[in-house]
């Protein structure tokens, strides 16, 4: 398996960040060499806002980043989605901190 994390911008629920533009290239090829891959997408978010509209967002930015994918060509039945909202955090904060590296979806490919 490879693992690969995207962030997202400040205040965009759909919006990657620049730096992760480059990591969507590197995913392609590494896809492309897969005649049949399984992929698994987890969108996360940082502690601001509620915990219904956080699992709301991180769902929406893994359907963004399995959209992005099927685009390249990957079946969506080969993927699996889910959101966990602000419950595994990369980096531990209070609630209501914002922190952009905790707005990310990660990509597992087997």
């Amino acid at each position: 398996p490879v693992s690969y994390v995207v962030n997202f911008a400040t205040g965009s629920a759909t919006e990657l960040s620049p730096e992760s533009m480059p990591v969507l290239t590197v995913m392609k090829a590494e896809l492309s060499k897969r005649p049949a891959p399984e992929v698994t997408v987890i969108g996360h978010t940082d502690r601001v806002g509620k915990l219904e509209g956080n699992d709301a967002l991180s769902k929406k930015r893994a359907e963004a980043v399995r959209d992005i994918l099927a685009g390249a060509g990957i079946k969506a039945a080969s993927m699996d989605v889910a959101g966990r909202g602000e419950r595994e955090p990369l980096v531990a904060t209070a609630d209501e901190v914002a922190e952009a590296r905790n707005r990310r979806v990660e990509i597992s490919i087997r």
